[in-house]
Order: C-alpha cells, then sequence, then structure tokens
C-alpha cells in the first residue's frame, strides 16, 4: 500500500460509481474553493523531517514539475537532507528535465547537477525493474500530473506502485492538487479491455482526483494494471 503524504487543504474526494452517472451533467461548485494555503506533498514531507522515509535509500520518480513551494526541487530536497539517502532517479516521460518531445524515449544516465543515475520509464521499460530497484528501501513519487487520463504521469505512477509491491518496497506518494479541479469529471469512463500506458484504471477522460487519491484507487478496487511494461 502507497502512502500518501497530501496537500494540507482537503481535496474532495469522488468516488467512482457508474458510467452513467459520471456522463451526466455536473454543476458548478457553489464557491470557489480556497487555495491560499496549499502546501504540496512535500513541503508536508519536509515539515515532518523525512519521517516516512528517514534513514532510507530512497529512489525518486519525478521531473520539471516536482517541487516545493519556494521552487526548489525536490531532488534537492531529498538530495540535500541528511537524514535521507537519495540514491537513484527515474525518469518519466519528457525525462527529468522536462526537455524530451512528447513520444520521444528517455534514455537513461547520470543527473549532471548531483551525478546520481536515472533510469528512464519512458524508453525499453515503463515500470522499475528489479535492477532498477535493488538496495532501494523506498520510491518517492512527486510530479504535478494534468487531470487528464490520457497523460502518462499517472500511469507511471501505477507501475511504479506494483512494482514498489512486488519488491517489498516502501512507496512514498507526494500529494499535488488537481490543475482543473477536483469538483468536475466529464468523458467516458475507460474500458479495462482496452487499458494501455495512457490509460490502465476505469476512469473517466477528466478524473477529477489527485496522484494522491488515484495511488488509493486500486487500493480499493481490484488491482487493474498493465503487466510489466
Amino acid at each position: 500500500m502507497a502512502q500518501v503524504i497530501r496537500n494540507t487543504r482537503l481535496m474532495q474526494y469522488f468516488g467512482l460509481v457508474a458510467a452513467t452517472a459520471l456522463a451526466a451533467c455536473n454543476p458548478a461548485p457553489s464557491a470557489a474553493p480556497d487555495t491560499a494555503d496549499v502546501r504540496f506533498g512535500v513541503d508536508v514531507l519536509s515539515e515532518q523531517g523525512m519521517a516516512p522515509i528517514r534513514g532510507m535509500r530512497v529512489g525518486l520518480i519525478t521531473n520539471h514539475t516536482g517541487g516545493d513551494r519556494t521552487g526548489r526541487s525536490t531532488i534537492d530536497v531529498l538530495y540535500e537532507h541528511p537524514d535521507v539517502q537519495l540514491v537513484a532517479l527515474f525518469g518519466p516521460e519528457h525525462g527529468i528535465r522536462g526537455t524530451a518531445a512528447p513520444g520521444e524515449h528517455v534514455e537513461s544516465g547520470r543527473d549532471e547537477k548531483t551525478g546520481l543515475p536515472i533510469h528512464s520509464l519512458y524508453g525499453q521499460t515503463q515500470k522499475p525493474t528489479p535492477e532498477m530497484l535493488e538496495g532501494l528501501d523506498a520510491l518517492v513519487f512527486d510530479i504535478q500530473d494534468v487531470g487528464a487520463r490520457y497523460y502518462t504521469y499517472m500511469w507511471t505512477m501505477a507501475l511504479a506502485l506494483q512494482a514498489a509491491a512486488e519488491n517489498n518496497l516502501r512507496m512514498v506518494v507526494l500529494d499535488r492538487p488537481n490543475p482543473i479541479g477536483g469538483v468536475r469529471m466529464d468523458g467516458n469512463v475507460l474500458d479495462t479491455a482496452f487499458a494501455t500506458f495512457v490509460g490502465l484504471y476505469p476512469v473517466p477522460m477528466r478524473h477529477g482526483l489527485t496522484v494522491g487519491e488515484m495511488a488509493r484507487f486500486p487500493n480499493a478496487e481490484r488491482p487493474w494494471h498493465m503487466g510489466t511494461g
């Protein structure tokens, strides 16, 4: 089971219901949510003194969108913390720095700033392999999703959850708000017979979930997922 470090402002969670209900018209919210004091999961993790991963050898799945409220990279936050051993990075679509084109395979390599190995999760494999995870105690995920089912970041997280479970690792998901809101859902619900890397779980096109809420989904339902990637 993933541990989710939530945003401090409560995000309304919509349970997944029948496709016919999801296709119904969604009324506008009565009032705009207060976003003035939102802190990202990485901020909460820092405030906790890294308690969920303290003393652990950690692999971080992130990119240029992973950072605290000051703009400091989550890579730097973990790498420079004295109570965490950040030993590996994992690159999703577009790469650690967000410079790869859509659909372009991301190469493994080393991070120029920290010297840490970077394992590609958008190339020959989309799921961390046992070799990539060797020597780790935990995986941490911190990427800003876009709020739509067909983007790959959510599914990189889903396959990492599966790999962590298979290799007896802790996985910590650093939550972030859904940028297009959590009060409306739209579009068709995925038929899992057609599950791919642009849709693994039976959620609507506009799913209304944060990454943390999506991480909890397979714990509440049966674990829809692809193969080993």
